[in-house]
């Protein structure tokens, strides 16, 4: 497949190559793009990374009715400061856009001190971070700036613009799906609405990018693979009412998020208990990674509109450091330097096992269930053997798999009580079905 010369797939084992994608080079990118619920910022996001795969992009007007909220009016900055009277800058947008209060409405004129310190925000117990905050749905201006600069500030008088607008406009979101061998689907979700935040934001979009990319190049899996790139809440709001005829598809399901910092890893499980819970956790318990399994909370990211009633997707959470309980969270610390290009890969390599597990997870049966079936004469202990110095099934792999399946067992039902990975359970699997002593049972 070639889209303006720059994708090509293997997807139908034609040959094609996507090479990796730089994560981190992807993620000082889009660093500096003033990011919010709705703008030319996001659209820059999405254009940036539609350079990488090919991303369909959506624009949902401003008034559309999404479920119980209206898509907002647009906004748009274009430079923010607070100046001395002599015309020192004290503050200025165009260094660091977590300066300015997102969806801040446009303000000029000169202001005192006490006028200016209500639409002034800082973290005196972090006063060199400059804090990240919001005012989506109450029309509000403010600045964040570091609490040492502020104290800094004894003027009387300041001169202040922001130079913005509110207007009609739209909800911009991306889209990318790579189909399936059954309309069943995975799906990927990722926010695209914090300006300048590294592992809360642009981890999980590089990395989402990177997994479009390596199973763009795959050969096709039973499940299609959703990605969604879009502001958080109202984005993933508006896509659900949007979809509503069709989330019956949605299978299995994930939100990325910080999952670019050298923490330990943690999953934070499904509405209702799903598939994809007990696959995060094998894989995690496996990967020799250093983790912990959160339960199911109606407070977080868009996990929470996904499991929401009505809806009730079986779509987890997968973080490193967890929102709200480090230092860096929704400040100016969450910058390029705290993640790293090595918790990168790791985040991208557990995932590609945890996908790989969802599309390969399948329930078989005995075909002739009665009694152990005679292994020498099907060459099945040749084959364990080769498989063995290949890292694959053994033995023991082999008579979990031909005594567990019983239509009802999945292959990771068997991998948990073998405590065995999943891939050498598949692998096993993989023996037994080309010597004809399983079957799959399809749903």
């Amino acid at each position: 497949m070639m889209l303006d010369g720059v994708f090509k797939t293997a997807g139908n084992d034609d040959g094609g190559i996507l090479p990796p994608l730089d994560m981190m080079s992807l993620l000082r990118t889009l660093f500096p793009l003033p990011r919010s619920l709705t703008g030319n910022g996001v659209r820059a996001t999405l254009q940036a990374v539609k350079q990488h795969i090919p991303l369909d992009i959506h624009e949902v007007a401003t008034g559309t009715q999404v479920f119980d909220w209206d898509v907002p009016r647009e906004w748009n900055i274009r430079a923010a400061s607070i100046k001395a009277l002599d015309g020192r800058v004290l503050v200025d947008f165009a260094d660091n856009n977590l300066h300015v209060v997102g969806y801040s409405v446009p303000v000029r004129g000169t202001f005192t001190r006490g006028q200016l310190a209500a639409h002034i925000h800082t973290l005196p117990d972090q006063p060199e971070a400059i804090p990240y905050r919001t005012s989506y749905y109450a029309e509000n201006w403010g600045f964040c700036l570091p609490h040492s600069l502020w104290q800094t500030m004894p003027d009387e008088d300041y001169e202040v613009e922001i130079d913005s607008a509110l207007a009609d406009g739209a909800l911009t979101y991306g889209e990318f799906l790579i189909p399936g061998e059954t309309d069943q689907e995975i799906l990927i979700s990722v926010h695209v609405c914090h300006p300048s935040l590294a592992n809360d934001n642009l981890s999980g979009i590089v990395v989402a990018t990177a997994l479009a990319r390596h199973f763009l190049a795959q050969p096709k899996r039973r499940f299609g693979i959703r990605f969604l790139f879009l502001p958080a809440t109202i984005g993933a709001i508006t896509w659900l009412a949007q979809n509503e005829d069709h989330l019956d598809r949605i299978t299995h399901g994930l939100v990325l998020t910080c999952i670019g910092d050298d923490g330990p890893f943690h999953y934070k499980k499904t509405v209702d208990g799903a598939v994809v819970d007990l696959a995060a956790e094998h894989v995690l318990r496996h990967s020799g990674h250093a983790f912990g399994m959160l339960e199911f909370s109606p407070y977080g990211y868009d996990e929470r509109q996904y499991g929401s009633p009505g809806i009730a997707l079986p779509v987890g959470c997968l973080m490193r450091a967890i929102h709200g309980t480090f230092p860096e969270y929704h400040t100016s610390l969450d910058n390029c330097d705290f993640v790293t290009s090595e918790a990168l890969d790791q985040s991208f390599h557990l995932l590609v096992d945890l996908i790989e597990l969802l599309q390969r997870n399948a329930t078989y049966r005995r075909v002739d269930g009665r009694g152990e079936p005679q292994l020498g004469r099907r060459g099945l202990y040749r084959a364990i053997a080769g498989q063995k110095e290949a890292g694959g099934a053994s033995q023991m792999d082999l008579l979990w798999v031909l005594n567990q399946c019983d239509g009802n067992r999945s292959l990771l039902d068997i991998a948990e009580r073998a405590k065995a990975p999943f891939s050498r359970i598949r692998a096993a699997a993989d023996l037994c079905l080309n010597a004809e002593l399983i079957t799959e049972v399809r749903p």
